[in-house]
Order: structure tokens, then sequence, then C-alpha cells
């Protein structure tokens, strides 16, 4: 396995996405022909899904958080925490995963790209994000204590933007870095965008790039250094963890 050197001008770059928390036992939601109980992915998770009707997609979510009861941050996870802790300000993690397993693990300067499944908002009114683990009974529609209208979960849903803060903090680290850049990719599909073009935004940075996924993913050639193992093992080893 290639070292990943992180002297003291290196600045490292981490994307994650669905591989790394699979080795936490984090439970898919489609079925063999991708879709749940009948339902295709946009009509439970997308602005014009949740218009048609609040209760299912709510049912969905709260099945959702309710298969999260139990699961943990694995080593991977502890071993992104204790890079971020010798790194300070040269880290930055960016996660395309909703299940808090991150930030459950310790992880601060932390960009969740699509929201966390254990928050709520309104979806009318400008209240502030809030923390909720409840898995709510099933024609249950929890409504905003300020204006009265649906709360919704706090995801980035088909149809939706990334937030213009989250891309500006990413555009902000890259710059700083320059070519002391170090990009690390772990259990990512590579087929996502934005998040599957910041290889090529490293590159063209003029830094290094690294892959760890359990197989290679749709950009697997853009990476300077690739690892194909579970992220569990290889990254404490990658990162001296």
């Amino acid at each position: 396995m290639i070292p990943l050197s992180l002297d003291g001008a290196a600045h490292l770059l981490v994307l994650t996405g669905a591989g790394i928390s699979a080795e936490s036992g984090v439970p898919t939601f489609r079925d063999a022909g991708g879709l749940w109980e009948g339902h295709a992915v946009e009509q439970v998770a997308s602005p014009d899904g949740f218009a048609i009707d609040p209760s299912l997609v709510w049912r969905f979510y709260s099945q959702r958080r309710a298969g999260l009861t139990g699961v943990t941050p694995n080593l991977a996870h502890h071993a992104l925490v204790e890079a971020e802790a010798r790194l300070g300000e040269r880290f930055l993690l960016v996660t395309q995963n909703v299940d808090g397993l991150h930030p459950l693990a310790g992880s601060r300067r932390m960009l969740e790209m699509h929201g966390n499944i254990m928050r709520t908002r309104c979806s009318a009114c400008d209240r502030a994000p809030f923390e909720d683990r409840t898995a709510y009974g099933d024609g249950v529609v929890p409504l905003c204590d300020r204006c009265s209208a649906p709360l919704r979960p706090d995801i980035v849903w088909f149809g939706e933007m990334i937030a213009r803060a989250t891309l500006a903090a990413i555009d902000a680290f890259v710059r700083a870095a320059g070519s002391h850049l170090v990009f690390l990719a772990v259990g990512t599909s590579g087929v996502v965008y934005p998040a599957a073009g910041l290889v090529d935004v490293a590159r063209a940075a003029g830094g290094r790039s690294f892959l760890v996924n359990a197989e290679p993913p749709a950009n697997a050639a853009r990476f300077d250094h690739i690892v194909i193992g579970p992220a569990g093992r290889a990254l404490p080893a990658l990162l001296g963890a």
C-alpha cells in the first residue's frame, strides 16, 4: 500500500460515500428492482413527492431512522477523526452520507453535502434545522410549531441544489491548499456530481489523489493511487491511525 504522506504543509480533503457506512451495517432501502415498497425513489425523496404524499415520505424516512438504531461508526470513521485531530484546519471531510455516523464518531470539520437523516426542518419557514431521531408512526406528518407547515427531513432531495455555502467551503479549502492538496475518496460510486468531480478539482490544483473502495468506481482511472478493499482495514493503515 502506498503511504499517504501528510507532512507539515499537506491539506487533506476527504470525500466519503455509502461504502464507508456499509461496513457498519447500514441497511439499504431499495429492493432488487431499485424500488422501495414498489415506489420509485423520486416518490419519497423529492419536493414533488413530498407535496403529493408527505405521509408516504415520512414513512420512508422513519423506516430509515429506525434501521439505524444500534448502528455505530467503524474503524474507517474513527481513522478520519484521528486524522482531523492531527491536521486541524488542514483537514476537511465532505460526505455524501446522511446517516450521521461521521459526527457520531467525532468528526467536526465536516460538510454533509446531502444533509442528515437525523435532522428535521420546516418545509415553509426559516426555522433552523434541529436534531430529530423520531421514527414517526404510519400516517403521521409532523408540523412546525412556529408556522404549522409540514416538517420535512433535512435532506437534499432529487431536484434540489446542494447549499452554496457547502460548495464555497470546499472551494476555499482547495484554494488554500494549492499544490499541497491531498484528496482521498472512500466508498464512493464516482457517478454522483459534483462529488465525483472533486478528483478533477484536486488534479487541476496540482494535488495528489487516493481512492479506497471495495471495487473500482466509475471514475477510478482519474486517481493517482487506488486501494481496493474494506475501508475499515485500509484507512487506518493508509492514514497511520
